[in-house]
């Protein structure tokens, strides 16, 4: 039976759609979905068969959460009776990939990893179906069954435009205070209220000849790095993206303050490396147990719990955003939303929407997360009710010390949907911007010299 298994899954990485496309013989994954339990599934009171033979194509990237949805495919071509190609494209190339796709109207991609800045960019050139007609089309969507209401709030107004859906979130994340609850506890130190507590904090803890370093950000240039957390300080400043006109500014006294503060804290406090890290570098740090501190999205639990891949997998304590001068605290709204692709034949987005409508199920979601049969439990799920199951909770025992707790107050009390400019010209500003933030970290420019330049370059393309 095992043996018989593994095949299958061998079957499941063979190439049929593109460079890095999972796709297996029909017979196969179709054999291999007979013996899973379609009961939950076909409690909904539509025809999952209604475009039985088409093919969707999903672009994702390679990670665990989308992995897990790889694994129990064959149940919803057992369903349904369509083939589903995945192709893994690497995260700094598929928002071009699939921009490349939706602007030249190929319909080659039926639905992506997408993320949601890019949302009022789709939206604005009508690349992108208006979900709202399918979730209302008894034919195509049990609204019971489906539940739209239970997706977190945050990435549904996230994925939408004018009060119009434009994807569905699968996965997402918060960002959140992640720090060494050990060292903390020694030091009698508790988890920062305020970004002035961030620097006592970190004073407290900073020690560089022992290869500590008391907090750190990530300082990479780009929309979805850097420009990632700075946002959240401006905000946490009480800054604000337009003026009272409209016009979108960037270099406002707050901004420059809070843009202040985030070189000034990486300054003193984080390793010099630190100004070109994304995420994966700052957990691996934390990991290797030379980081006492630092704010960025919870998946990085994954890394930093995992005793296999880190060295302080027992030592983790978690908490909100910490209060800015404004007394706001302000998380990042991310999730991977997925839209469908307006270019393709009907047949093809009635396919494609019963993928989406399976994919963000809650029976789904919970396949790929406590029940799944892996080692690789997701637990970035996109609904209130699995945050809230007592399962779900259960399973994030080990993540460490109040993970769930504070990831719920941030997405329920700290998301903001303004947190950056949601404007189609978004992919443009948030690379001009996070090339500047960078300059300011790096040293090669003051804050407000970087701010005054980025929004001369803003204005140029909005």
């Amino acid at each position: 039976m095992n043996d018989k298994r593994n095949q299958r899954r061998a079957l499941l990485k063979g190439a049929a759609w593109g460079a890095g496309t999972f796709g297996a013989p029909w017979v196969a994954r179709y054999a291999y979905a007979q013996a899973m339990d379609l009961g939950p599934y076909q409690q909904a009171k539509i025809n999952w068969r209604q475009a039985e033979g088409a093919a969707v194509n999903v672009a994702v990237i390679a990670a665990s959460y989308f992995q897990n949805l790889i694994d129990i495919t064959p149940e919803f071509e057992a369903l349904t009776g369509c083939r589903v190609n995945y192709e893994k494209v690497p995260p700094g190339q598929i928002r071009q990939k699939v921009v490349l796709d939706l602007s030249s109207k190929t319909g080659n991609i039926s639905t992506h990893a997408g993320d949601p800045m890019y949302v009022p960019l789709y939206a604005a050139n009508k690349w992108c179906d208006v979900l709202d007609d399918y979730l209302k089309d008894p034919k195509l969507t049990d609204a019971a069954w489906f539940d739209y209401q239970d997706l977190v709030p945050a990435w549904r107004e996230a994925d939408s435009v004018d009060k119009k859906t434009y994807a569905l979130p699968y996965q997402g994340e918060m960002t959140i205070q992640i720090y060494r609850k050990d060292l903390y506890d020694a030091k009698g130190l508790k988890p920062a209220q305020t970004l002035d507590d961030v620097v006592k904090n970190a004073t407290a803890l900073h020690d560089p000849d022992k290869r500590l370093y008391g907090f750190c950000l990530r300082g990479m240039a780009g929309a979805g790095q850097n420009m990632y957390i700075y946002p959240s300080i401006v905000r946490a400043y009480g800054g604000k993206w337009f003026d009272a006109n409209g016009k979108l500014r960037v270099n406002s006294p707050e901004a420059v303050a809070a843009l202040e503060w985030y070189v000034t804290s990486q300054s003193m406090f984080a390793p010099k490396a630190a100004q070109n890290w994304n995420w994966p570098d700052i957990a691996d740090a934390f990991s290797e147990g030379t980081i006492a501190c630092y704010i960025d999205g919870h998946s990085g639990v994954a890394v930093i719990a995992n005793p296999q891949k880190s060295k302080v997998a027992d030592k983790i304590g978690y908490a909100r955003w910490p209060k800015g001068p404004a007394g706001k605290r302000c998380s990042a709204i991310w999730n991977w939303a997925m839209p469908i692709n307006a270019a393709m034949p009907q047949k093809s987005r009635v396919a494609t929407w019963l993928w989406l409508q399976w994919a963000c199920s809650k029976e789904t979601q919970i396949r790929t997360s406590y029940k799944f049969k892996g080692a690789s439990k997701r637990f970035d799920v996109n609904r209130m009710s699995i945050w809230n199951s007592p399962d779900y909770r259960k399973t994030m025992t080990d993540a460490g010390h109040n993970f769930v707790e504070a990831s719920l107050e941030s997405l329920t009390q700290d998301t903001d949907i303004d947190w950056r400019p949601r404007v189609p010209q978004w992919p443009a500003i948030g690379e001009t911007m996070g090339k500047l933030v960078q300059a300011a970290l790096v040293g090669q420019m003051k804050p407000k010299q970087a701010l005054d330049e980025a929004q001369k370059q803003v204005e140029r393309v909005t």
